[in-house]
């Protein structure tokens, strides 16, 4: 889509549940105890996330894609946490609810991971 920015994140089958309840085009509140909501840039870091972290906590995790307003996105500075790909965005907590407003389209699942 054009002016979006195309973003990844690793879910767990509760949150992907919610998503899916929200009929494919918003993330669920954040819990107390979860200040931010962290997208992240590229689909290679969220697949190893999925895949080596959430996997062995929750015996699956999936892989989410969806758009958001490129000029909205501007507010939040990409935060590297580790590796070079390892780039995500930080938004409060708080913010999500209006983030989810700038959501274009559906968000779509692009893996799965389980247990062998």
């Amino acid at each position: 889509m054009a002016n979006t920015t195309d973003l990844f994140r690793p879910v767990n089958q509760q949150e992907l549940d919610l998503i899916a309840a929200s009929g494919w085009r918003a993330f669920p509140p954040r819990l107390p105890e979860q200040p931010i909501f962290y997208p992240v840039t590229n689909e290679d870091y969220a697949n190893q996330i999925s895949r080596d972290w959430n996997v062995p906590y929750y015996g699956v995790g999936y892989v989410v894609r969806f758009a958001v307003e490129t000029a909205y996105l501007s507010q939040f500075p990409v935060q590297n946490v580790g590796d070079a790909q390892h780039n995500e965005l930080w938004v409060p907590a708080e913010q999500l609810a209006e983030f989810n407003q700038h959501i274009q389209g559906l968000i779509e699942v692009t893996a799965e991971f389980r247990r062998p």
